[in-house]
């Protein structure tokens, strides 16, 4: 007969846990993730049990199972490798008509633990006969469809209201979080900006406006009071708009100003972050921003106005002086300003720099130089936004990887 489902709830329950192995270090994250109070029985546990051990989250008893360790117990888990063990928990559960899992042999277990997932409040289990490895399956196929927007309905009652601020990430589609793609695929009206992930744009439904905000620099933009107006206008309609950004909504979007402006007008907000460009650019072109005894900082610069600009906040004298990387985004068009600068303020002209254009994209592309080379080599390679500059001895953590490589890919 097929198994009853349903769904435990565990806030403030203690459930125990005999066993300290891989299994257990499976379950027991799940269980404190459903809030109950954890009791670990076993002489020895993983070093990530252990570290929950430690932390206070979970009570541990180092010590094998002994009979009357499952009274007061709500649930218990057997997950031990030993199956006398395993079979002597679930009997003393039974005998006390405490709910009981065997983690060894399904058909002695009162109850089984499905195979589940989260994609934002939905939580899916899935049962199969026995066979986890199905269960697990079509467990990832049911949370994708959930996550990617595949299953989810814009017309739920548990819809959202007012404005979304989500972060797309650097711009390849895949790199935007799951809570963004949850909230784009449940969006009636879309505000997009020119680096949001556009690919994600083709898989709403077809009654889903989409607003083009773009900002080209030195082209056609649209005003920042304009799309506060978009957001403001459609929301007050009761629909759900999401402001689809790129990278953080917060690093260098404005996305202060909209969450602001709503705010005045008495607009909920929502805020999803994003992966920043700032570090995912160079992590993509294989070039991490810190590295130990190279680097143990560094600093995120908005270059839209240069050097000696009165407009400009950047306190780039401090940034010259300063051994930590320097990452500059929107800085194409002023590294002929910049670098001298740099110099001028103490770093050497023989410092590497990387530059990378179009980063996480299929069309992505890697440009070294040193900062007296590097805007000569810019404009020679014909480098355009949109681009990150990474300044630093990192860049030379980056050559050494590939070199590496390299080498390993020739014959002997």
């Amino acid at each position: 007969m097929p198994p009853y489902l349903l769904g435990l709830r565990l806030r403030g329950r203690r459930v125990l846990v005999v066993g300290g192995g891989r299994v257990a270090q499976r379950r027991v994250p799940a269980l404190l993730d459903a809030g109950a109070e954890v009791v670990l029985v076993s002489p020895e546990v993983t070093a990530s049990l252990q570290g929950l051990a430690e932390a206070g989250r979970i009570a541990w008893h180092a010590r094998p199972y002994r009979r009357g360790d499952c009274a007061g117990a709500w649930l218990v888990q057997a997950v031990t490798d030993d199956a006398k063990v395993n079979g002597d928990v679930v009997a003393e559960a039974e005998a006390a008509r405490i709910w009981s899992v065997r983690a060894d042999d399904a058909e002695s277990s009162p109850a089984w633990t499905p195979a589940s997932g989260q994609a934002g409040d939905a939580t899916v289990g899935v049962l199969l006969g026995g066979d986890p490895r199905r269960a697990a399956g079509i467990r990832d196929a049911v949370v994708d469809g959930l996550r990617d927007g595949a299953l989810e309905s814009r017309h739920s009652r548990q819809k959202p209201s007012g404005v979304a601020l989500v972060g797309g990430g650097p711009g390849d589609p895949g790199l935007i979080t799951v809570r963004g793609r949850q909230l784009l695929a449940m969006a009636d009206v879309v505000v997009t900006d020119r680096l949001a992930p556009g690919g994600l744009l083709d898989e709403l439904a077809a009654d889903v406006e989409v607003i083009d905000a773009a900002k080209i620099p030195y082209g056609r933009t649209v005003t920042q009071d304009k799309i506060n107006d978009y957001l403001v206008e459609h929301a007050s309609q009761g629909k759900f708009v999401v402001r689809l950004k790129g990278g953080d909504p917060f690093v260098f979007g404005r996305g202060g100003e909209e969450a602001l402006h709503c705010a005045r007008h008495g607009i909920p907000v929502t805020v999803v972050p994003g992966i920043s460009s700032s570090v995912a650019v160079p992590s993509a072109a294989g070039i991490p921003v810190t590295h130990r005894g190279v680097a143990q900082e560094f600093h995120v610069v908005s270059a839209h106005v240069p050097p000696g600009h009165p407009d400009s906040t950047v306190d780039w004298e401090a940034l010259g002086r300063a051994r930590g990387t320097l990452v500059l985004l929107m800085a194409v068009e002023r590294m002929a300003l910049i670098a001298p600068a740099l110099v001028r303020y103490g770093r050497s002209s023989g410092t590497p720099v990387a530059v990378v254009q179009d980063g996480t994209l299929p069309g992505q592309r890697t440009l070294t130089a040193t900062l007296g080379t590097v805007a000569d080599e810019m404009a020679a390679a014909g480098v355009r936004p949109p681009a990150i500059v990474v300044v630093g001895d990192v860049v030379d953590v980056a050559r050494e990887i590939d070199m590496i490589r390299a080498d390993l890919g020739r014959d002997p």
